[in-house]
């Protein structure tokens, strides 16, 4: 007989995550995994095999114990530490709301702090950067073309990995003016303006490819060898390829993903001079606070405020030391 959490969690994560919340595949996935790791953690730590952990068992002390665990056993990260403790809390949350008797729990659960960290730098790559790792495929054969598009595409909508893996044909639409729907998190869509570079590449692309004509809109647009659409792995591989290829040692030993496009991108458009709103916009943010984080990493957007500070302020007009005779004099006498 199934216990009292095992059914909890089990209309958690159909009925209200991936139903009344129409939350995508890989956010119910990735709650999944946080509750996984939670009833390793009872069966490895705590000796409570999961057919016996009940709600009983789960208190604030307990998932304190859990966290602790994920980072001394598993050697995870703050941040993931912290998502973790995210999913259990909307659990609970939740929770409060179908059984009244375990409010108190809950509040006790949901009253953990999220522990602190470093605020990480952005990281991306500059525009000359960028440039270089777009003009390594070979256009001349069928596979570089391809992937000439497909990294032409990632950067220039600034799509999440996943979005461009589930790009079709029907999404596309290069009729002035071009533009991309991208459908992300939360099966929310949005339409990305291209570039008139980008929107050349994939009119050729699509051509090449016979992906134009009717009947093909639910076609992958970037496929694999085997006509199947590319995977988040496999778009992860042909940007290390072409990293590799850059000739740019700084490049070459950078961390680089299809993310790090992404923050690239975002990057670009905030020292270019485009409002975060745009921005925000533009990569699917639902938060003004959350596209915040290009503005406090630009240096470039720092160096032009501080100048903008000091028209006219700080000068660089300065006489030369040893043109200076009343200095010259007051060095001979030391």
């Amino acid at each position: 007989m199934a216990t009292d959490f095992a059914l909890l969690l089990r209309r958690f994560l159909t009925a209200h995550l991936a139903g009344l919340r129409g939350c995508s595949p890989n956010t119910v996935a990735s709650y999944r995994d946080t509750f996984k790791l939670l009833i390793v953690f009872f069966r490895d730590d705590r000796s409570i095999p999961p057919e016996k952990l009940t709600l009983d068992c789960i208190d604030a002390r307990a998932v304190s114990g859990f966290l602790d665990w994920l980072e001394d056993a598993r050697h995870n990260s703050v941040s993931t530490r912290n998502q973790r403790m995210a999913a259990i809390s909307s659990f609970y949350r939740w929770m409060q709301s179908q059984d009244p008797a375990q409010m108190a729990c809950c509040q006790d659960i949901l009253a953990i702090p999220a522990k602190k960290q470093a605020q990480p730098g952005v990281n991306h790559l500059s525009v000359e950067q960028t440039r270089r790792l777009l003009a390594q495929p070979d256009r001349s054969t069928q596979r570089g073309r391809r992937d000439a598009t497909l990294l032409a595409t990632l950067y220039d909508t600034a799509a999440r990995v996943q979005e461009l893996a589930d790009l079709t044909a029907g999404d596309i639409r290069l009729e002035t003016p071009a533009m991309a729907a991208l459908t992300g998190k939360g099966n929310k869509t949005r339409h990305v303006p291209l570039g008139d570079n980008t929107a050349a590449l994939l009119n050729v692309y699509l051509a090449e490819h016979r992906l134009q004509g009717p009947g093909h809109d639910n076609d992958a647009v970037f496929v694999n060898q085997h006509g199947s659409k590319l995977s988040r792995g496999g778009i992860a591989w042909i940007i290390r390829k072409y990293q590799a290829m850059t000739g740019d040692p700084v490049l070459a030993n950078a961390e680089l993903s299809p993310h790090v496009l992404r923050h690239s991108k975002a990057m670009h458009l905030y020292d270019a001079g485009v409002p975060l709103p745009y921005i925000r916009d533009i990569l699917g943010h639902v938060d003004l606070s959350t596209t915040e984080i290009y503005a406090r990493a630009s240096t470039e957007a720092k160096r032009r405020a501080l100048e903008a500070a000091y028209v006219d302020i700080v000068s660089d007009d300065l006489p030369e030391w040893n043109q200076d005779p009343g200095l010259l004099n007051w060095l001979a006498t030391l």
